[in-house]
């Protein structure tokens, strides 16, 4: 157990004139070259505005880890205990597990600076909003490498991926997933359940498959699935399903980070580029990369229509979405 003292004394951050005391301000969380706690919270004020529209209105699970990435990890869907009066949340309810959970529900910059002095490095919301948690508007494209399958792979999905998006006329954001894959996200019309986004996802997912035989799967099961391959992960549209968001840092030693990127930077950026020490200073020099995601919404009917007719054909029909298990997550 920690002693009094022993990560530095509390300090206290104006955040958009909020308060927010921040302990043990000195505890290392990185251990690949040593940033601290209060680092962690300078990297997501200095990326406050594109980490608080990733999050705004979305019920968020927290990876918190209360030793540091090196340490334990905790999954946290209710908002831990001790938060200020004026942190949101919204009521998320899991039918077949008897179960509720009021989940942290972002709607300023001092939301997320609180979530880190609880020790949250991941932010993972869903993909709707709180208005109507049942309807998504974020569909999200995972292109996630099998083992053995090398990055400029993932970079072949990627374009393809876009190219299917202009030909729908959708508009794809490109992030990097804070890991080996990229992440494209779209937004949407808030009209659909989750099991029709995940339908439409799908259809996508087959159709860049269709286009890239050799170097994409949409196999249900990771036995299946080649080791080289790229796995054009649509489950990640199911309810309750989270990915982290843009700007997340990502529990690793390096502190590496969810960062977007513009459509000409996937053939040159590498995923360790983006790190919590090296995101400051690009999003000083370019801004926030998502910052039009919210300006249209594309109709996913030509999807649906996709997914028909795969349908029809005996293929497209995914094993039923569940919710994931509550087990240490509530």
């Amino acid at each position: 157990m920690a002693r009094r003292g022993e990560f530095g004394e509390p300090v206290i951050l104006d955040v958009e004139g909020f308060d927010v005391r921040l302990s043990s301000p000195q505890r290392v969380y990185f251990s690949t070259r040593g940033e601290t706690k209060l680092d962690l919270a300078h990297y997501y004020l200095a990326v406050g505005p594109g980490i608080v529209r990733a999050l705004r209105e979305r019920p968020c699970m927290l990876h918190r880890f209360p030793d540091g990435v090196d340490g334990p990890k905790v999954h946290q869907k209710r908002l831990p205990r001790g938060a200020p009066p004026w942190v949101e949340t919204v009521r998320l309810h899991f039918p077949r597990w008897g179960l509720h959970a009021d989940e942290l529900c972002v709607t300023r910059l001092a939301d997320v600076i609180w979530a880190v002095q609880m020790s949250t490095v991941e932010f993972h919301p869903w993909n709707s909003r709180r208005a109507d948690t049942e309807k998504p508007d974020e569909w999200r494209i995972d292109l996630d490498p099998m083992p053995d399958a090398p990055y400029a792979a993932v970079r072949r999905a990627a374009h393809v991926a876009h190219g299917i998006l202009d030909e729908l006329g959708a508009t794809g954001y490109p992030k990097t997933s804070g890991g080996k894959g990229l992440h494209i996200y779209v937004r949407i019309a808030p009209e659909h359940g989750f099991q029709d986004v995940r339908r439409a996802a799908l259809a996508f997912a087959l159709e860049v498959e269709r286009r890239l035989p050799d170097e994409v799967t949409t196999a249900w099961w990771r036995r299946d699935r080649p080791t080289d391959a790229v796995f054009v992960d649509y489950n990640q549209n199911t309810r309750d399903h989270t990915i982290a968001a843009a700007y997340s840092v990502r529990g690793t030693p390096e502190g590496l980070v969810s960062a977007p990127l513009s459509l000409d930077e996937i053939d040159a950026a590498e995923p360790g580029d983006f790190t919590l020490a090296t995101m400051p200073a690009r999003f000083a020099t370019v801004g926030d990369l998502m910052a039009g995601i919210d300006d249209s919404a594309f109709d996913i009917a030509p999807l649906l229509a996709w997914a028909e007719r795969d349908e029809a054909d005996g293929v497209g029909s995914p094993p039923p979405s569940d919710e994931q298990s509550p087990a240490a997550e509530f």
